[in-house]
């Protein structure tokens, strides 16, 4: 681009797909072919079910923060996208397109459902392309992985059959998670527990060789129906005489023994506890203790079956729970029910709940694997950021169980497990078989597929072509850095370090930064039924790109959640237009300048200033990022070029500007413009496509900013003279501006100050030496500089470190009228003041109020008495 000039409006709609496409067409997101350090992050590849939420707006935010700014470093890098076919939550799409058609995955049959689903997959990865594009996620596309692609696919088979081969994978009837509307088993995982107001009810059962019975007390009282045993503890005095008795299991004319169980606890209910193996994992496992048998009362869509009596054959969970219970009562064997608050599971998809469910499965034997991940974090190849998630992952391996990696589904990875209905025999191969290896007999796939995060989990590798030897796996793997929120740390994580250890010797990445989730501003976490959720790509329209990335990246305290609404996305926004109107400015300015390299210029105290912040600013960045700090990152960029750039050097600059003297003004145009290259590039990793579309304006021939190098910490640059004399003198500026805004003096109105320098004060040279400047920052007509106290009548003084400003306010306010007012606001803050302190000399308060909101009291009336003291100054001096 060769033309100079910006548009007078800052408008992101009219350059940002453009400079998008600018990117792609010059293939800047490639790794570079050269850099002996390299950064590479793989994206937690987004669900290929809907569109992209806040909070992947945030999580990539980051990732594209961190990985500009590798490139800009001059590193290797690389950025892997892809999706993830999302196994229960695709089907679950396509069955509902289905059925609003009439039609159903039955009807349909297996493979043309999965060629329906595949029509979804495409539709939606394609979707999300465009969205990660929109926000300017800088990804090598080129690279795009997809969880069903062919080479994930061989991938996925190849770590299957490698397990079995090491007794890793097995394949049992065992108890497992079951969603009755997905019709699938689930991991321990993907179930979340919620609070329920439930019902807790008593029961006999009685003694199947005469009168009485025992207490029983239970929240499913349908799953009585399943009973084998009831259990008591050993050491329970109430019970020891009746182990081995027998009970009458009401309502199926089958009889049950006690058995006696440390499990039990006699302190809870009666003491008494039915056991029911097929329907509870802890009833399981006393199950297995006492070799007692496995009665399963429900059907995969979770009404009873066959097992029960015939009354209740065919009923929903619900209603045979209201049935058992009315039955209890006819029976005379119903005692009581009360309210109950207890913990229930739901499938994380759908929201139903979870039935423990007694099924054939798959499962992957975790246990070693869990060690070597464990001994990685505790050499120190793992680092978490907050480190606190350290605690989370080391709990959740050390209590690890073995994973059920079957479901019940038909889109996802097939299960490469063949069956010979003629010869029993089964095969787990790589490749399909064409018949029976033992018999020559023909074969039959198993029916389900693999969990998601079976294939999620290699996804640092296989993305890198594993198990191929690649030239991408041997040059990016392992990555650099992982970067994800923290309510997937157990599915993804975990399993990635686990995988990748097992699989190729190595961790997957070395850092882990978990980011925190986006909330309202009330602190909700956004939903579809709150319908508090923000669309990222509509904060794109109304604010652009760079407002979403750089408001996400300034907000996001490590450890912390973010709050936001619509309105918080105007911090980015009101930034990006500082940025564009000072750009423009400068490239106003240039039009018959000799723009000079900044070696041959001189500079003066100020401009040491502003190059000394320059290099703190690029500090700041480095050490923040290094520990993936985003926030202080954005924040140091923020007041570099906001506070000191805009609102110090460039007003400051203006003298030089404007003083008719056109070497002068060359001298500094040259200095701005180097000044505002170097704050692009600092800048371009946060607020991409605006610093590069003014990056393309600036003159002389140049590549894109995202390719060329961040600024560096030169030490020339440092001086910390410079900024200690232009930071004393800020404070007295910052004075100034106070009292004229406090007095509402209007900018236009001149004031006459005089500034009392102290004997020995280092910048007493350096404040006579800039009172032009400091006549045009505060708008005086007469300054004064001297070591003599000055005649105070009139004047408020502001005391400084070396220094005191008097500044003569009554000459330009209406001092009755002020004093009115400033009593006014004094009588108003007393009371108030008054009020807080009461509620602080309550006792009751303090002792029960959240200690934040006795916190925010004890502040306010500091607050209070601090401007209380500060307007009796004010009167005192107005008065004199």
């Amino acid at each position: 681009m060769s033309d100079t000039t910006l548009p007078k409006a800052y408008d992101p709609k009219s350059f940002e797909d453009r400079i998008y496409s600018y990117w792609l067409d010059q293939r800047v997101f490639s790794p570079s072919k050269s850099g002996a350090e390299r950064f590479v992050v793989v994206i937690p590849p987004p669900n290929v079910t809907g569109v992209l939420h806040l909070g992947h707006g945030l999580n990539n935010s980051v990732q594209d923060i961190l990985v500009r700014y590798n490139r800009m470093q001059g590193k290797k890098t690389l950025w892997v996208p892809g999706t993830d076919h999302a196994g229960i939550a695709t089907q679950n799409v396509v069955d509902r397109r289905l059925r609003e058609h009439g039609s159903s995955r039955q009807k349909l049959g297996r493979a043309k459902f999965v060629e329906e689903t595949w029509k979804v997959a495409n539709e939606h990865r394609a979707i999300i392309v465009k969205q990660l594009q929109k926000i300017g996620a800088s990804c090598d596309w080129e690279r795009e992985r997809f969880t069903l692609d062919e080479g994930l696919s061989r991938a996925v088979r190849e770590v299957f059959v490698s397990l079995y081969e090491r007794g890793l994978i097995y394949r049992g009837n065992y108890l497992v998670n079951w969603c009755p509307s997905c019709g699938t088993a689930l991991s321990d995982e993907e179930v979340e527990h919620r609070e329920v107001h439930g019902k807790m009810y008593h029961y006999r059962y009685p003694f199947a060789d005469g009168e009485g019975g025992i207490e029983i007390a239970t929240t499913r009282p349908e799953t009585m129906l399943g009973d084998t045993a009831v259990a008591v503890h050993p050491d329970d005095e109430r019970y020891r005489l009746l182990v081995g008795r027998r009970l009458r299991l009401p309502l199926t004319g089958r009889e049950i023994p006690i058995v006696a169980d440390s499990y039990v606890d006699p302190t809870f209910g009666s003491g008494a506890v039915k056991v029911t193996p097929a329907h509870d994992p802890n009833d399981w496992e006393i199950g297995n203790r006492h070799d007692l048998a496995r009665i399963n009362i429900l059907n995969p869509e979770g009404t009873l079956n066959a097992n029960v009596p015939a009354k209740y054959r065919g009923m929903t969970v619900k209603a045979a729970r209201k049935a058992v219970v009315e039955d209890l009562k006819e029976a005379g064997l119903f005692l009581r029910e009360e309210d109950h608050l207890h913990q229930v599971g739901h499938c994380y998809r759908c929201s139903t709940v979870i039935e423990p469910f007694l099924s054939t499965q798959w499962f992957v034997r975790m246990r070693s694997m869990a060690d070597k991940a464990l001994a990685a974090w505790q050499r120190g190849e793992l680092r978490f950021f907050p480190v606190h998630w350290e605690n989370t992952y080391a709990h959740w391996l050390n209590g690890i169980r073995d994973w059920c990696i079957s479901r019940q589904l038909w889109w996802g990875h097939r299960i490469p497990v063949w069956y010979c209905d003629s010869c029993g025999e089964m095969i787990v191969s790589r490749t399909d078989p064409t018949g029976c290896p033992k018999c020559g007999g023909s074969v039959r796939q198993d029916e389900d597929v693999l969990d998601t995060w079976f294939s999620s989990w290699l996804w640092p590798f296989s993305t890198l072509g594993w198990p191929e030897k690649s030239e991408d796996l041997a040059e990016f793997f392992p990555t650099t850095a992982l970067v994800t929120a923290y309510d997937i740390i157990f599915f993804w994580v975990s399993r990635m370090i686990m995988a990748s250890l097992e699989f190729t010797g190595e961790v997957p990445f070395r850092d882990i930064y978990i980011t925190g989730l986006v909330r309202d501003i009330q602190g909700r976490k956004m939903s579809k039924s709150l319908g508090n959720g923000l669309d990222p790509l509509e904060i794109v329209d109304e604010f652009g790109a760079d407002a979403l990335k750089f408001t996400l990246a300034f907000l996001s305290v490590q450890g912390q959640d973010i709050l936001v609404d619509k309105e918080s996305f105007k911090l980015g926004s009101k930034f990006a237009n500082k940025i564009w109107n000072a750009a423009r400015y400068l490239l106003m300015n240039l039009e018959g300048c000799t723009i000079r390299p900044i070696e041959s210029l001189a500079l003066t105290d100020i401009d040491r200033w502003i190059l000394h912040r320059l290099n703190e600013a690029v500090r700041a960045v480095e050490r923040a990022l290094e520990v993936y700090k985003v926030n202080d990152a954005a924040q140091a960029c923020y007041e570099f070029f906001w506070s000191d750039f805009c609102d110090w050097y460039l007003e400051a600059s203006k003298l030089s500007l404007y003083s008719g003297n056109s070497a002068e003004k060359e001298r500094s145009i040259s200095l701005l413009l180097h000044l505002l290259e170097e704050g692009l590039k600092l800048m371009h990793p946060f607020l991409s496509f605006i610093t590069e579309e003014i990056y393309q304006r600036l003159p002389g021939n140049r590549g894109s900013i995202a390719t060329a190098g961040y600024p560096k910490v030169d030490p020339r640059r440092d001086s910390p003279e410079a900024a200690a004399d232009f930071e004393a003198l800020k404070e007295m500026i910052r004075a100034v501006r106070t009292l004229r805004s406090e007095f509402t003096v209007p900018p236009d109105r001149k004031i006459r100050i005089h500034v009392r320098l102290e004997r020995g004060f280092r910048s007493a040279d350096f404040f006579k030496g800039h009172r032009d400047l400091i006549v045009q920052l505060v708008g005086s007509e007469n300054l004064v500089m001297s070591e003599e106290r000055p005649d105070s009548s009139g004047s408020i003084p502001v005391a400084g470190i070396g220094f005191e400003t008097f500044v003569y306010v009554r000459d330009v306010i209406d001092v009755s009228k002020e004093i009115a007012k400033l009593k006014k606001e004094s009588l108003k803050l007393a009371d108030l003041a008054a009020a807080t302190e009461k509620k602080l000399g309550n006792a009751g308060f303090v002792q029960n109020a959240p200690q934040a909101v006795v916190d925010k009291e004890r502040s306010k009336f500091a607050e209070f008495k601090e401007r209380l003291a500060k307007i009796a100054e004010y009167v005192r001096d107005l008065s004199d």
